[in-house]
């Protein structure tokens, strides 16, 4: 029987690049997470409650913060293997 064990130079690497996305990615559990953050009707904003107005614009954050991961983690990969960045 054999064992397919990844070999040690391929060990997944700490780098501030991936903490940086993995902050990005963290951030909008976080904010949504924190409800007694957001739990409130003042301010409103166009007479929406901010309950509401605030949680809609962490999509758009989330959205923002996701791109900002992927990009981030495409060009470590690209410069980890040796191709140009763009």
């Amino acid at each position: 029987m054999t064992q397919s064990a990844a070999p040690p130079d391929r060990r997944p690497v700490v780098t501030p690049t991936r903490v940086i996305a993995g902050v990005c990615l963290l951030a909008p559990f976080v904010a949504m997470l924190w409800v007694s953050s957001y739990a409130r009707v003042e301010p409103t904003l166009i007479g929406i409650p901010f309950f509401y107005w605030y949680q809609m614009a962490w999509v758009l954050i989330s959205t923002a913060l996701t791109m900002i991961a992927y990009k981030l983690v495409q060009r470590e990969q690209r410069a980890r293997k040796g191709g140009g960045s763009q």
